[in-house]
């Protein structure tokens, strides 16, 4: 019996949508259901909503250090009402486009919680649908820790901290993921007293060691308190305050508290012939990563799993991809490494934090890790080189613009011998 749908496709998110608009620009009939936004996490309650009040936070850190470069503003302020307009707009605008693009590539779009009967048939809002595939994108939920739930009020997620109206004057941050260093970085730049607890012996630990250390260097320059090794035993709220009871017998009290201690798939019905993609498959928890597995199931578009590069937004940028040194035994690779102050566009930007490090094995590179100004874009210049097997003597042999912060990554090779 003929389907009614070559595709039903469960979650709008990156993954979702992406299968979504793939699998109908190649002449497949699409059913996309939705429960909630349009869009999913990444569009309205993550990467979008983040990155534009960072932008805003970026700039405010500009003006109150530019004196230094010769311009100056007196009574500079933050209207953090205005951010947060600013970032509901954004949002809407990006998911108004969205939707839009649904609706000319022909797609069906259900807004209602979806079942799974079997391989070919969800159930949603009382109706049934048959599909030739059905692929579940459900996505991710802020990890809950037993003891520390979510009040929403004192205890957050970085759902309620992307809802803040106001600011608060200080603010404990657990866990130093993209998500703890993204908003450290964002409310400590509108003056917010952030400090960060981290159960690792270093903040951002899934980084190199030397990205971490440089991470805390700069943490600390501008006025960002933390504790690594440390963990925390207790959550108490009195008076409308958080107290914290850290392991190492320290404690600390703040307007609130945000849980930044990583997500956890959202549950879906596991049925055989069903695909599982973007978090909700329990794997690499990036939206670049949901968008290439989509492509890869609808229209068989293949990628390097082993080649997804990550990204830390903020000023400056973090950014690595491939191994890194503290997994490598010694003397079975080479490296290099240069200062981003050594760059004559560093040093024309006043953008002199940071530094790029590339790591070699048998003339081809397997690490590169970057804090720097557009390490996000720099990063991917590198993504290339390995997977395309570039050598290092073929990159030394290419021409990088000056001045550039790329030259880095040829500064770096040049002293590789």
């Amino acid at each position: 019996m003929e389907k009614d749908f070559d595709f039903g496709i469960i979650g709008s998110g990156p993954a979702g949508y992406t299968a979504a608009l793939s699998a109908a620009s190649s002449g497949k009939k699409v059913v996309l259901f939705e429960k909630d936004l349009i869009g999913g996490v990444c569009l309205n309650r993550g990467c979008i909503p983040t990155k534009t009040m960072l932008h805003s936070a970026e700039i405010y850190e500009y003006i109150n250090n530019s004196l230094d470069l010769g311009i100056c503003v007196d009574n500079c302020k933050v209207d953090f009402a205005k951010i947060a307009e600013r970032k509901r707009a954004v949002v809407e605008k990006l998911r108004n486009g969205l939707e839009r693009s649904f609706k000319n590539a022909g797609i069906t779009i259900v807004n209602a919680k979806a079942a799974i009967l079997d391989k070919n048939t969800i159930e949603a809002d009382g109706k049934t649908y048959s599909c030739e595939q059905i692929i579940a994108a459900v996505g991710s939920s802020p990890r809950i820790i037993n003891g520390m739930e979510y009040d929403h009020k004192l205890i957050l997620s970085s759902d309620d901290v992307l809802d803040f109206e106001n600011l608060p004057e200080s603010i404990v941050i657990i866990g130093s993921g993209a998500i703890g260093i993204e908003f450290s970085r964002i409310l400590s730049a509108f003056n917010v007293d952030v400090t960060v607890v981290e159960i690792a012996p270093n903040l951002l630990p899934l980084a190199d060691i030397e990205v971490s250390k440089r991470v805390e260097r700069i943490f600390k320059s501008k006025g960002i308190k933390f504790y690594t090794n440390t963990s925390v035993e207790k959550i108490e709220k009195s008076d409308n305050r958080v107290h914290i009871k850290l392991s190492n017998g320290e404690n600390l009290e703040a307007d609130c508290t945000l849980l930044a201690v990583g997500r956890v798939p959202n549950e879906v019905e596991k049925v055989d012939g069903v695909t599982y993609i973007g978090d909700a498959a329990g794997s690499i928890q990036l939206a670049h990563f949901a968008s290439k597995q989509a492509l890869e199931k609808v229209i068989q578009i293949p990628f390097d799993k082993t080649l997804v590069p990550s990204v830390v937004y903020g000023n400056p940028e973090i950014a690595w991809i491939g191994k890194r040194e503290q997994d490598l035994e010694s003397g079975t690779y080479q490296k290099a490494m240069i200062p981003i102050s050594a760059l004559a566009k560093s040093q024309c930007d006043g953008a002199l934090d940071g530094m790029m490090k590339i790591l070699v094995r048998d003339n081809k590179i397997i690490g590169a890790h970057i804090v720097s100004k557009e390490a996000s874009s720099l990063i991917q210049q590198l993504v290339i080189a390995m997977q395309t097997n570039t050598t290092v003597e073929e990159l030394k042999a290419v021409c990088f613009a000056h001045p550039t912060y790329s030259e880095g990554i040829f500064e770096c090779l040049m002293r590789l011998q």
